[in-house]
Formats: C-alpha cells, sequence, structure tokens
C-alpha cells in the first residue's frame, strides 16, 4: 500500500512540476521569440508561461528543501520582472512553518485543489463496441486540440482560444502523450497523460457535447492507465477542484485523495 507522506507528497508534486515545466519548454520551442522561462529554486519549480497563465507559478515549495525568506525574494523577483502575479501551489506536507511565512509576507490563500492517487494496473474491461482509443500522432496536435477545446468549451465559448492554443502546447510538450477517443473512426474524446519518474498524471479529458454517455472517458482511462502500465509507471495521480464532481468521478474510478492542497497569492 502506498501512503499519503511526505515522500508521496514529492513524488506526485515533482510529477505536476515537470508538467507546467514542459508547457513553457513547448512554447519556446514553438515560438522563440517568446519570454516563457522556468527555474529551481530551494528545491521548487519556478514557472513562467505568460502572465496570467494558470501554469505561471511555484510547484513544490517547501517539500524538498528548506523554504527561507531569501529564496522567496529570488523566487518573488524572478515573477515580478516578468510582470506576473506571484503564486503557489502548496501542499501541506509542506509544513506550517511554510504556511506561517508566506502568511508573514503577505500572501493569501485562494484556490483549493485535491491531489489523488492510485496505483498503475492493466486494465481488463473490454471497450464496447466501435469504440477505440489511440495516441495521436505529431502531425494530428491540431485535430486533438479541437477535440479537446470542442468538449471543454461547448457550455463557455468565450474560452475556445485559449484552450485551443493550450491544447497545441500540451500535445507538443516533451513526456506527455495525448490520447484521442473515437467511435468508428469518428474523433469524440481527448485526454492527455504525463510520465515523469515513474508517475502518470492524468490530465483533465473532455468528450464533445455529441457523442457524450458513449462510454468514450471510460475508454480514455483504461487506455491510458494501460499505457502508463506499459511505460514502466506505479502510480497515476489527477488533480481536481477540492469537492468537485471531478474529484467525485476520480474517486469511482478508485482514486483516493492524497491531500488538500492550497494556491497562495502574493496581496502586498
Amino acid at each position: 500500500m502506498v501512503f499519503a507522506d511526505l515522500e508521496l507528497a514529492k513524488r506526485l508534486e515533482a510529477a505536476e512540476a515537470f508538467a507546467c515545466e514542459q508547457f513553457a519548454e513547448a512554447r519556446k520551442r514553438l515560438d522563440p521569440a517568446s519570454t516563457s522561462a522556468w527555474m529551481k529554486c530551494a528545491g521548487a519549480t519556478v514557472v513562467f508561461d505568460g502572465v496570467g497563465a494558470p501554469t505561471t507559478q511555484t510547484f513544490g515549495l517547501g517539500l524538498f528543501e528548506l523554504l527561507t525568506p531569501a529564496a522567496l525574494d529570488e523566487i518573488e523577483q524572478f515573477f515580478r520582472e516578468r510582470g506576473a502575479e506571484v503564486m503557489h501551489e502548496v501542499s501541506p506536507f509542506a509544513g506550517a512553518a511554510v504556511l506561517d511565512l508566506l502568511c508573514a509576507r503577505g500572501y493569501r490563500p485562494f484556490e483549493i485543489s485535491s491531489v489523488l492517487y492510485r496505483a498503475v494496473e492493466l486494465p481488463s474491461a473490454i471497450h464496447e463496441a466501435g469504440i477505440r482509443v489511440r495516441v495521436v500522432g505529431a502531425d494530428e496536435a491540431q485535430l486533438w486540440s479541437d477535440i479537446n477545446a470542442r468538449g471543454w468549451t461547448h457550455e463557455h465559448p468565450e474560452f475556445e482560444d485559449f484552450v485551443r492554443e493550450s491544447g497545441v502546447l500540451v500535445a507538443a510538450r516533451e513526456g506527455s502523450p495525448c490520447f484521442l477517443a473515437e467511435i468508428d473512426g469518428t474523433p469524440g474524446a481527448a485526454g492527455a497523460l504525463t510520465l515523469h519518474q515513474d508517475v502518470a498524471l492524468f490530465g483533465g479529458a473532455s468528450t464533445v457535447p455529441e457523442m457524450r454517455r458513449r462510454g468514450l472517458q471510460g475508454a480514455l482511462l483504461q487506455e491510458r492507465m494501460r499505457y502508463a502500465a506499459e511505460h514502466g509507471c506505479d502510480l497515476a495521480m489527477m488533480v481536481a477542484e477540492a469537492g468537485s464532481n471531478s474529484q467525485r468521478n476520480a474517486e469511482r474510478k478508485g482514486f483516493r485523495v492524497a491531500y488538500t492542497r492550497l494556491k497562495w497569492k502574493l496581496v502586498r
């Protein structure tokens, strides 16, 4: 059994940190003029991928090394010189001293998420007739992005451009295969996976409106789990808004809550 402790938190946070630093790397490859950048400081991964981007923040703060005021000075300067707000995603296993230091410097929590995990196992279930899941090729990044965007933005079309741009970056990241689920050859759902040091991070999957409730989400989860097992991963993880439908769906699939995480913003 894998227990929810500091060592587990280190593995999970390192996997998500890798996924986010690869956003910055992918953007630089696609656009050499981009100012995206990342660095390590006091064991934390510090990512800038554009002002206001959800990946512009730190991961692993206080988990891998002692957090000091001097380290926070360096991190804050990294964001400020790029015109970005200073934000940290902090696991409770970082300890009370880290939270106390953030409060003393004028940080306030503003977002709560659940980090979930389970053992990776080869699935035994058979897909419904006509369903096929496959890893997309490099020339299908736009197709994957289109399906992903249609699924995510059906009820919020104002976010479509942002989601499409993000989808292209997801498909361009290293160590992050993208999957399409099809019914009779027609793509209907998209999902991503990031592999890092035997941890498989399951990104949010989406289904286009007209093909929902036909088994595509279950097939995507199964085949990503199979891919993770075949590539040597022993641990799967997901991140969801605390108490959300996404969290409940993950728990129905065998995921357990490892810890509840706070996101902090510097407000002064």
